[in-house]
């Protein structure tokens, strides 16, 4: 099956990313265009999934979007890898967690190219790694469903300015346990996007 592959250079406003997506869903499931990875960055900007809670928020003069995907309250900005994906799982399997530990898999066996060793947490969606003894956040994973194709990603976090996260309790999480991967490895990245490109599609087809 094809799928679009899309990079962009610049970063992205995040409603018109959603608006994207979202258009591509309907193309996706009237057979007008290919599924879709895309890669990007955002603006400096906080975003709440369906399971948010007015109480995540601390600063009260922060602006918010609200969207449809899975998860809570988290910041998206400069220094955050963003994979979003329009996938069709009537072709592959109507299974949600299955394409969750897609997800899942991908970042974890990614990470384990540059020598870091991640694992998923059953009671908090994202993919978690141990520093200096603590269990870290390094990627959050947030997910829509519609007509079983599925939507949205995760983010990575590479360098991004973690003092964000003291303005919300990010994914119901105290922000201290948010990281940076230039805090574990701080080997040059370069080629992460077409790592996880690549992971991605071989754990779609596997």
């Amino acid at each position: 099956m094809n799928i679009e592959i899309k990079i962009s250079k610049k970063p992205i406003n995040y409603k018109n990313a959603i608006k994207t997506l979202e258009n591509r869903v309907k193309d996706v499931i009237s057979e007008k265009k290919p599924e879709l990875i895309w890669i990007l960055k955002h603006p400096p900007v906080y975003t709440a999934g369906i399971g948010y809670n007015k109480n995540d928020v601390i600063d009260k003069n922060i602006k918010i979007i609200k969207t449809n995907r899975g998860g809570k309250i988290t910041y998206h900005g400069p220094g955050q890898l963003i994979f979003y994906v329009v996938i069709n799982l009537n072709q592959r399997k109507k299974d949600i967690r299955w394409f969750i530990k897609v997800l899942e898999k991908t970042i974890i066996k990614t990470l384990k190219h540059y020598n870091i060793n991640s694992f998923s947490n059953k009671k908090n969606v994202g993919i978690w790694i141990k520093h200096d003894k603590k269990q870290k956040k390094i990627a959050a994973i947030g997910v829509k469903i519609k007509r079983w194709v599925a939507y949205h990603g995760f983010s990575l976090n590479l360098n991004v300015d973690l003092k964000k996260y003291s303005k919300i309790v990010p994914c119901g999480l105290d922000n201290k346990k948010i990281i940076n991967l230039k805090d574990v490895n701080n080997k040059k990245l370069d080629n992460i996007g077409f790592e996880l490109i690549k992971n991605f599609k071989h754990n779609l087809y596997n």
